[in-house]
């Protein structure tokens, strides 16, 4: 019964819109016309803008990790290191609200027993990992090497990245270009076209955030005193599209 209700009241809707077209002349009343082109309409270009930026903030995912039979054993190592640690971080001006724990685990280390056939505890490993922010940033291989010196053989220094603090004005600059770019592309398109180019009317923006240099460090046995460690922190790249569609206006 709802079925034969369902397929009624959808074919009196068809012959509404049908009465309608014939009423006038195959066309709908401008009140129920729909555009469905309106997005095909126009120039479409993306734009793309592109700045370097030198970098004024390094980060640095360091951190100790310790080994021993048992969990108090290397929890007190690697909480031992970890002070150590940190305190050669805030000597060296790093503010405490710039170092964050990022990761942190107590896991058991096995081996395969070949007599009894199953794996047997060793041992218990434990890491404690941080992210440090460097403002100052031509600090950062002597912070480096007051770490690895701290924390001595336990000490694991993962990777360094490299941004900016505040980079709202370079994107300001990227979407200028991209937008000049944009237009510059439009203009020789409808140059090609012979038509006139009219206004934007429709602009998105999509930003490609910078990839930051990364290296990677892993903590040898120390070794006599060595030159501070060199960091460059080179030129990053910001980039920033728009696609925008505009009229024609002929």
């Amino acid at each position: 019964m709802k079925k034969s209700w369902l397929v009624a009241v959808s074919l009196v809707l068809v012959l509404a819109i049908v009465g309608l077209c014939g009423c006038g002349g195959g066309e709908l009343p401008s009140e129920l016309r729909l555009n469905l082109n309106s997005q095909q309409e126009g120039i479409w270009v993306s734009g793309i803008g592109k700045v370097a930026v030198t970098p004024d903030i390094a980060t640095l995912r360091l951190g100790v990790m310790a080994q021993a039979e048992t969990v108090a054993e290397a929890q007190s190592q690697a909480a031992e290191a970890m002070d150590r640690v940190m305190a050669a971080l805030i000597d060296h001006d790093v503010a405490e609200k710039d170092i964050q724990t990022q990761y942190f685990s107590i896991n058991q280390i096995t081996r395969w027993d070949r007599v009894k056939e199953e794996e047997i505890v060793v041992g218990y490993r434990v890491t404690n990992m941080v992210t440090a922010k460097i403002r100052e940033i031509d600090e950062t291989g002597s912070i480096i090497d007051a770490v690895a010196a701290t924390g001595g053989d336990l000490t694991r220094i993962n990777s360094i990245g490299f941004s900016v603090d505040d980079p709202s004005a370079y994107y300001e600059e990227a979407r200028q270009k991209a937008m000049t770019d944009a237009k510059a592309k439009a203009e020789q398109l409808a140059e090609l076209a012979g038509v006139t180019l009219g206004k934007p009317t429709y602009i998105s923006e999509g930003i490609s955030y910078p990839t930051y240099p990364r290296a990677v460090y892993e903590m040898a046995p120390a070794a006599p005193p060595m030159p501070e460690t060199p960091i460059s922190p080179g030129e990053l790249e910001i980039s920033l599209t728009v696609q925008v569609t505009y009229s024609i206006l002929n």
